[in-house]
């Protein structure tokens, strides 16, 4: 950009800096929480930029972004980060000779760290010395310190890097001495191969992240910032790992910890890439959010241990007082768009064994509450909720509007929506969910509606829901059950059936008690069931592992007499309106007959809003299509020919 110049003979002068986009100070102006997935953050930081951008206006903008992926699923962020984490417990191939000496550790550093308390000596729990602001967002001493001095073109705003507000270190890590970049491998540029491999995977890391800030950020300075950033990370990273190798254990607590190096990562990349767009953004990173204050229900929760199969959940006022921590850090944030960890820190009980890898989500549908926002957004690579998986149904259409019970049900049986825990928490607190497609962010996408059907029947008013203009959900709502049609059809593959007969050597509640003991006891969880007093029949999730389903075998053959079949699929049709839909069932097994596909078993629940059904697994795809075409197409008027349309097309055109 060329100087400016004043009046004649006066010395030029700098332009002033473009102003950067921030949320608005009006306490009024609604929230939206926009969560991204690792897919997103991998390939479309562009589309994000301009997502965010355009929500800006009308919005206060909050972003929660997972772990990028990677090429391949093994080659994602969490996955390198499991991976390594393994890794770290495997000796390396001559133990002792690092970098052709025997005494050096393998970290680099003069002595090795020794945690005070094997678990937790990683952490600061309140023992070690106490983190600043200043500390910067892995709680290092010198990650922002050496960087102050930094000015940012675009403004000469703090770097989005460090917090706009005194806050709690968000660091997973004590500091421990690391070696440079290049301390891994041989004068040749070749791996040492007496190192352990985690080294290798912890390079292939930084590699991904480095060219990943390179295509997304294009101001010198700022891009440099953010390199640094990414290697201090990874280079503690390497050291926690040599750590854990010299006391020989990783905890469940530790590898939530290593876990969420991914998302601190993805974030970082994503809050530089607001920035170099125009856009005032701030990491926020979440690692120390729960604190003794938050975490006080986990007494409670492992006293109920032994009313819960020897588990301690967290119960719901754990997620209360967390949503409240995280509304108030959100609007610490001021006019800046916050970039949140989707990982939110080590939890009672791990957050891996609480939670799952869904946390991200969570933790969307948690900020969401705090901040009472207008509405949840997960934005993923695909335009929303379907009939059925387009891949495989080509006359697939988008469904524009779905009740919780539905998409918690279709996410059991196959299909990805959204976990029901997560989308249990925003719809409590009637925040609608909307999915959208981050490649086509002016799609329809799908709505998940907060009310439950007694309120939309009573008219209780509610959002609009995507692409119907002004109409009223309610509205939609009658228009929908009018037609009287199940939602969505969906399988799930890679089922296996375990067939239980008794040998009556005990009686029946006896029979049912160790089945579901045995279960219990090997940590199996069941898809479908069918009973009767002296035989069971259950679906499950083929095992990964081959021995793990043998042993699962041997023990249940303590019981009676067991067979196998692999290769199944769970077929399910799902529709809020089912319950009321005579014959419906008739018309699915008729039709899967008609198309001589076998049915080995039946399951209906309680909600009667899911009818599922076991069939082959090679019979999945002609099973999807058919029951598609049979019970989810509706006859338009005579005066169009008999032909037959999806209840979408005739939705629309309302």
């Amino acid at each position: 950009m060329p100087f400016s110049t004043g009046s004649e003979g006066s010395t030029p002068t700098a332009p002033s800096p473009e102003p950067l986009l921030s949320n608005s100070s009006d306490d009024s102006v609604p929230w939206v929480i926009q969560k991204y997935g690792g897919t997103s953050v991998g390939k479309s930081l562009a589309s994000i930029g301009a997502i965010v951008e355009s929500y800006i206006p009308n919005s206060k903008v909050a972003v929660v972004c997972s772990a990028r992926s990677g090429t391949t699923k093994a080659l994602g962020t969490t996955n390198l980060l499991l991976q390594a984490s393994r890794e770290a417990l495997t000796p390396a191939p001559n133990a002792g000779a690092i970098s052709g000496s025997n005494t050096e550790p393998a970290s680099g550093s003069a002595t090795p760290f020794y945690p005070k308390r094997v678990g937790s000596g990683f952490f600061n729990n309140g023992s070690g010395p106490s983190m600043t602001p200043a500390d910067g967002p892995m709680g290092m001493s010198s990650s922002i310190s050496s960087l102050k001095d930094m000015k940012l073109s675009r403004s000469s705003s703090p770097s989005p890097f460090q917090p706009s507000v005194s806050s709690p270190s968000s660091s997973g890590f004590l500091p421990v001495s690391t070696p440079g970049i290049n301390g891994y491998s041989n004068t040749n540029g070749a791996y040492n191969s007496d190192l352990p491999a985690f080294h290798q995977t912890v390079d292939q890391l930084k590699r991904d992240h480095l060219e990943a800030a390179r295509n997304a950020v294009k101001d010198p300075s700022l891009l440099q910032e953010l390199n640094e950033e990414i290697e201090r990370d990874l280079d503690r990273l390497r050291s926690f790992l040599s750590a854990a190798q010299i006391i020989d254990e990783i905890s469940p607590r530790s590898q939530d910890s290593i876990i969420g190096i991914g998302e601190r990562l993805a974030c970082k990349i994503v809050a530089a890439s607001l920035r170099d767009r125009g856009i005032d953004s701030e990491l926020v990173s979440l690692e120390n959010i729960v604190d003794s204050a938050i975490a006080s229900g986990e007494e409670s929760a492992q006293a109920s241990a032994s009313h819960d199969q020897g588990v301690g959940q967290l119960d719901q006022s754990f997620y209360d007082r967390l949503s409240a921590r995280l509304g108030e850090r959100l609007r610490a944030c001021g006019n800046r768009v916050p970039v949140i960890t989707g990982y939110f820190g080590v939890v009672p009980g791990s957050l891996l064994s609480q939670i799952g890898r869904g946390y991200t989500d969570l933790c969307a549908a948690l900020c969401a509450v705090g901040v009472q926002a207008s509405e949840l957004q997960v934005w993923k690579e695909v335009d929303g909720i379907f009939t059925a998986d387009p891949r495989k149904v080509p006359t697939a259409k988008l469904v524009p509007i779905i009740t919780p019970d539905e998409a918690a049900e279709l996410t059991y049986y196959g299909s990805e929506v959204i976990h029901p825990f997560t989308m249990e928490q925003v719809i409590r607190a009637k925040i609608p969910i909307r999915i959208k497609n981050v490649e086509n962010p002016t799609g329809e996408g799908t709505i998940i509606y907060p009310a439950q059907s007694e309120d939309m029947e009573e008219g209780a008013s509610g959002p609009s829901a995507p692409g119907v203009g002004n109409k009223d959900v309610n509205e939609v709502v009658k228009i929908i059950d009018s037609i009287k049609m199940p939602t969505a059809v969906t399988i799930k593959d890679e089922i296996i059936v375990i067939n239980i007969h008794s040998n009556r050597k005990t009686i029946s509640h006896g029979f049912l008690a160790r089945i579901f003991g045995t279960l219990d006891k090997t940590g199996v969880v069941v898809d479908l069931i069918s009973t009767s007093e002296v035989h069971v029949s259950m679906a499950l999730q083929d095992f990964i592992k081959k021995e793990r389903l043998d042993r699962l075998v041997r023990d249940l053959e303590k019981i009676g007499h067991i067979t196998v079949s692999k290769d199944m699929a769970i077929l399910s049709l799902v529709g809020r309106q089912m319950r009321h839909m005579v014959g419906i069932a008739g018309k699915m097994f008729s039709t899967l007959a008609d198309g001589n596909v076998n049915i080995e078993m039946i399951s209906q629940g309680a909600s009667e809003i899911n009818i599922s059904c076991v069939i082959n697994g090679k019979d999945g795809v002609k099973a999807l299509n058919l029951i598609h075409q049979a019970c989810l197409t509706v006859p338009v008027a005579a005066g169009n020919g008999g032909k037959c349309v999806m209840w979408q097309v005739r939705y629309a055109s309302h």
